[in-house]
Parts: structure tokens; C-alpha cells; sequence
């Protein structure tokens, strides 16, 4: 069986690893995994646990199987065959032909396992990501629908001291916009109605009747969060 342990020391010195043990703890993996990579059992290794010794050891999954194997990797991550050398033993070529194909067909696995396991992480960001969205328009909702309104009164008389929040309201304005949420129409506009974006606060309107937003809608690209409240221009 190899032994890897002066080559698995020399990785954790700079990084001030000073037991496999420690290893074992700060990637999070059992100490049968670190000793699989100690005796050169790396394609019995998953990937997930070549993907966490390679972090803390600051090396890419085909460092760390060329290194604990023995055997070369190009920079496709293919198998790289030893220089042909007079034969002695046909067997023994033969026996590390099978080898190398073996390692091959392992690195190709671990390779499309790592693949796998990158898009679900992707997949899962994007999930995560737009829960969190989500949950924070929700904390905001009172803000979305009622500060703009707020924002107009003060606009309209400059010489309320609320004038001088606007700016401090600029954060938020900016998180929307990076999350691509738009408003509909500010608070004061008049635009021709349309029942799928606005919500009449009063009175009655036809599709196409001019009525002036009270109350911001907002859109998250196709979708739509919330009408605009409304009413009759008269």
C-alpha cells in the first residue's frame, strides 16, 4: 500500500496543520477519508470530500489525485501514459495499462460527480437567493407602497423638515433596482387606466380613463408585485 503521509505534512505545514486529526476536523471529513488520501486510495474517495481536503489544502481535485496517485494529469484532466520504455514484462505493462484506465474511468467519474454537484450548488444559490428577495420585499412592503406617497406630499412643500429625509432613502432605492424591481408610475402621474396594474381607491373607471397613481405598483421583471393605487382624474 503507498504512503503519502511526508507529502500530505509538506501540504499541511504552511497552512499549520500539525495532525491528520486536524485535518480531518477543518474539512470537515472523517479520518478514514484523510486515510484513504494518505495511502494513495484517491479514487475511492467521493468528490464532495476531495472538493473539502482541497480547499483547506489549497489544491483543485486533479492536483490532489496526481499528487496521492502517482500518476500525472494533463490540463484536461486526462491520465497522462508514461514514456515508452523498453518491454521487460509484457504482464506488468499490461497490468499498468489497466491501471491507468482504471484511474482514467475513476477521474472521469469524480469529474462529472463534481460537475453535478456544482450546478446543484448553482441551482441551489439561485433558490436561496430569491426566498431572501422575497422576504425582504415582504419586510418592505409597507415601505414600497407607502413612502413614495410620503415622498410626493414632501415634495410638494419643500419646507417640511421631512424633505430633508429623502436622501437617507436612497439604500433601499438602490437594493430594488439591483434587484431589478421597478415602479410602475410615481405618485402623481396621470396615466390612461388599466385594471391589470391598477387598483382604484375610489369612484369608477373605464379601461383607457386618465387616473392619477396615490400609491406605487411595483414589477420584478415579468412579474408583477403589487398595482399601483389609483384614482379618477377629474
Amino acid at each position: 500500500m503507498a504512503d503519502y503521509n511526508a507529502q500530505l505534512r509538506a501540504l499541511m505545514q504552511p497552512i499549520g496543520m500539525t495532525s491528520f486529526r486536524a485535518l480531518s476536523r477543518a474539512a470537515g471529513v472523517s479520518k478514514w477519508q484523510v486515510e484513504l488520501l494518505r495511502t494513495g486510495r484517491v479514487a475511492q474517495m467521493r468528490v464532495e470530500v476531495l472538493l473539502k481536503l482541497g480547499q483547506v489544502l489549497q489544491l483543485s481535485i486533479d492536483q490532489l489525485v496526481e499528487r496521492f496517485s502517482g500518476t500525472p494529469i494533463d490540463s484536461n484532466g486526462s491520465v497522462v501514459s508514461s514514456t515508452a520504455q523498453p518491454v521487460q514484462n509484457q504482464a506488468s505493462d499490461r497490468q499498468s495499462q489497466q491501471s491507468e484506465a482504471a484511474l482514467q474511468q475513476s477521474l472521469e467519474q469524480l469529474r462529472q460527480e463534481y460537475q453535478r454537484l456544482q450546478t446543484q450548488l448553482a441551482q441551489q444559490r439561485a433558490t436561496l437567493e430569491q426566498e431572501f428577495q422575497q422576504a425582504t420585499l415582504q419586510q418592505l412592503e409597507s415601505w414600497l407602497l407607502q413612502f413614495p406617497t410620503a415622498a410626493y406630499a414632501a415634495q410638494q412643500k419643500p419646507e417640511l423638515p421631512a424633505i430633508k429625509l429623502l436622501p437617507l432613502m436612497r439604500p433601499i432605492e438602490q437594493l430594488l433596482q439591483s434587484w431589478g424591481i421597478k415602479m410602475l408610475a410615481p405618485v402623481g402621474a396621470e396615466l390612461p387606466y388599466n385594471p391589470q396594474e391598477h387598483q382604484l381607491l375610489e369612484g369608477t373607471a373605464n379601461l383607457g380613463d386618465l387616473v392619477k397613481v396615490r400609491n406605487p405598483g411595483y414589477r420584478q421583471g415579468d412579474k408583477l408585485l403589487y398595482r399601483a393605487k389609483v384614482s379618477p382624474v377629474q
